[in-house]
């Protein structure tokens, strides 16, 4: 989850009273016409001070602007997360000594994602569908692809080789145009003893949705 804060936002000579919110990727303040957004991508400079944010933002080659944002005592730690974003991995809680599963076929073809966690984990495995009866140990974290609903009837025999505490993430498309919404992710997660925690952009077509163990 990001952070949010009433705020007033200034650029130039305009004042403008809203709320400002730090996503894992933007900075968005809505308040005026329409919402300004500033993708992390497009920020060249970054300061606090006094309890003022500063953004210098813009295209490369175009006229940059600043956005000033009054933030007050949580100015720095804003610009702080602005610098240094959280990686994909850390957003999806991946961790040098996790156990984790990757399964389903849309993932196993995301060598960007497969370099990353080969990169930061030891023990990563990789199968293009969980089958009942087959051997293995229990994992902190697993994804689970699924590219159309039928996908979501895997849900439970994957929760199976969950750790007490693992988490499962079911990733999928993402828009108007996908088969499978939240809300199926949900409908199917709960009969099965599980609950609905986070959602995390997987990347520009899919998004996650990540479910653990109801507590009793």
């Amino acid at each position: 989850m990001g952070y949010e804060a009433k705020c007033t936002l200034r650029v130039g000579r305009s004042r403008t009273d809203g709320k400002a919110l730090l996503e894992t990727e933007e900075l968005i303040f809505r308040g005026g016409e329409r919402p300004l957004r500033i993708p992390f991508r497009s920020v060249s400079a970054v300061e606090a001070a006094n309890g003022r944010l500063s953004v210098t933002h813009g295209d490369a080659g175009a006229k940059q602007s600043v956005a000033v944002f009054d933030l007050g005592a949580q100015a720095e730690k804003w610009a702080e997360r602005i610098r240094s974003p959280k990686s994909l991995l850390d957003k999806l809680g991946v961790k040098p000594e996790s156990r984790v599963l990757v399964a389903g076929d849309a993932l196993l073809r995301d060598d960007d994602f497969g370099r990353q966690l080969a990169v930061r984990c030891e023990h990563v495995e990789r199968v293009e569908r969980v089958e009942r009866g087959r051997p293995t140990g229990a994992y902190d974290l697993i994804f689970l692809a699924a590219e159309s609903p039928p996908d979501l009837a895997r849900i439970g025999l994957t929760a199976e080789r969950l750790a007490p505490k693992g988490a499962l993430w079911v990733v999928h498309p993402k828009g108007a145009a996908s088969r499978v919404r939240d809300t199926d992710v949900f409908a199917a997660a709960k009969p099965l003893g599980l609950t609905y925690t986070k959602v995390a952009k997987f990347s520009e077509t899919h998004t996650a949705e990540k479910l653990v163990r109801a507590k009793n």
